[in-house]
């Protein structure tokens, strides 16, 4: 945890944003996965510990805001609970690393919210994304849990995006701590990508290289040489000479904070002439993007440049023609870009998502796009000193996508189908960092993980 004043400042911060009543910030409980008490490594929700900071299931948090005092719900672990797991503090005690003084039980919870709501107070709370934990705000405050999500505080959203938007150095030494867990796994995988290696081998390294330093993975570890799947959790392949391999992963600090990295490399440590010409446009998208993350810039614009030096390159190639700025503004380059170029980054490896998305990555400023690729935009807001970003940009040959559009002849004018199928079978290239908005420009966090042609098969010589 951090110091009790970090925590009574952020509640204190929130309090201030807040119009009356009372701040409801449930914690988790545990997960069984198949009975009751074998749970998944448990995970505190995001917004409790940023308030609060406690690592313990079935806890509860108030923050009053008219009286300036704030509450910790939660139970004594009894004499069952301490033969199976050795001696335990007390909940007062805990309270008090997060600069709270007033604990309760956690059944006097529910006396606490009837008596405000019979008070006509305000009971704010944000949208719930488990079960239990639906159910207990609905029975707390007797709603239906199915309704649940109509009754949300948006004051609550934009006040708790407000706070958690903008990372302090403590923050940032944690996300730091996270991508330097980051490099050696990374660099580690990277070791290990020869052919005849199974893909689930080098994936199970990677996350027991996170266990070991303390915590699991930030989300489920991306890794395969079929790259042109966005989001392939599958690995059963088999490494074979000619493949890349896109790795994306990250893990979590002791304090929860996330890291969010992706390295492509190829099968054997050397990359072909193809693959060169590639991995070096996705990888001065990258730069360029990064280049353009500053104070000010809304954030699509730097997708924007990310966008428009892919279109570039692969016109370079003679993949693509025509007026490339031109081509970028229809959409065509979305065939081989069919994302954004990265979310905020923080205590959720997509932050605040589950606050909603809109809510976290666009205001009233900027709107997000209804077109094909960038309408996956996570964020586009414009950027302030203290955002943490990914940044990454990719190359994909997705087949399916490039036969529907070829049958429609869809921005033919742009696109060289011809061509395009001479990489039918590429896969894909995605280089993703972790960047932080300096005051001045940005900085990329954490120790610099290989990603030149250069340094990646310089690294991938130390075979594994």
């Amino acid at each position: 945890m951090f110091n009790p004043e970090i925590y009574t400042e952020r509640r204190n911060a929130l309090r201030k944003l807040m119009p009356s009543g009372i701040i409801l910030l449930p914690g988790n409980s545990e997960a069984s996965y198949n009975y009751p008490d074998n749970t998944y490594t448990f995970r505190q929700d995001s917004n409790f510990s940023y308030f609060f900071g406690l690592e313990n299931p079935d806890f509860a948090g108030i923050i009053d805001v008219d009286n300036g005092v704030d509450y910790i719900f939660g139970n004594d672990f009894d004499i069952a609970d301490i033969i199976w797991m050795g001696p335990q503090p007390k909940v007062v005690d805990l309270a008090i690393k997060a600069g709270v003084k007033n604990t309760a039980p956690l059944a006097e919870l529910a006396v606490f919210v009837t008596n405000a709501i019979q008070k006509q107070r305000p009971v704010h709370f944000v949208p719930t994304y488990r079960g239990e934990t639906t159910l207990q705000v609905a029975g707390l405050l007797g709603l239906n849990p199915l309704r649940i999500r109509d009754y949300v505080s948006m004051p609550l959203i934009e006040s708790i995006v407000k706070l958690r938007s903008v990372k302090s150095d403590l923050e940032i030494a944690e996300i730091e701590k996270a991508v330097d867990i980051a490099w050696i796994m990374f660099t580690t995988g990277m070791r290990m990508a020869y052919p005849g290696r199974k893909e689930q081998e080098i994936a199970g390294v990677m996350e027991g290289i996170s266990f070991s330093h303390g915590r699991p993975v930030s989300f489920p570890i991306i890794l395969s040489t079929n790259g042109q799947i966005l989001h392939n959790h599958h690995h059963e392949g088999i490494l074979q000479e000619g493949r890349m391999m896109v790795m994306d992963a990250g893990t979590e600090s002791l304090l929860l904070y996330a890291s969010d990295i992706t390295r492509t490399v190829p099968v054997g440590g050397k990359f072909s002439q193809k693959q060169r010409e590639i991995y070096e446009i996705v990888l001065n998208a990258n730069l360029n993007g990064i280049a353009a993350t500053k104070p000010g810039t809304f954030y699509r614009d730097c997708h924007t440049v990310a966008c428009e030096t892919i279109a570039s390159g692969l016109k370079d190639l003679g993949l693509m023609r025509g007026d490339v700025k031109e081509a970028v503004v229809a959409g065509a380059h979305a065939l081989f870009l069919p994302h954004g170029l990265g979310h905020m980054l923080g205590l959720d490896v997509h932050d605040m998502e589950g606050l909603g998305q809109i809510n976290v990555g666009y205001d009233n400023e900027i709107q997000p796009s209804k077109q094909f690729g960038t309408a996956y935009l996570r964020m586009g807001r414009r950027l302030q000193p203290g955002f943490v970003v990914t940044n990454e940009p990719g190359i994909y040959f997705i087949p399916e996508l490039i036969d529907m559009w070829k049958a429609e002849k869809k921005y033919a004018e742009f696109l060289n189908y011809d061509k395009i199928e001479e990489y039918r079978t590429f896969g894909g290239i995605r280089i993703e960092d972790d960047i932080l908005v300096t005051a001045d420009g940005h900085r990329v966090l954490g120790k610099p993980i290989p990603k030149t042609v250069a340094e990646v098969e310089t690294t991938m010589a130390d075979k594994l």
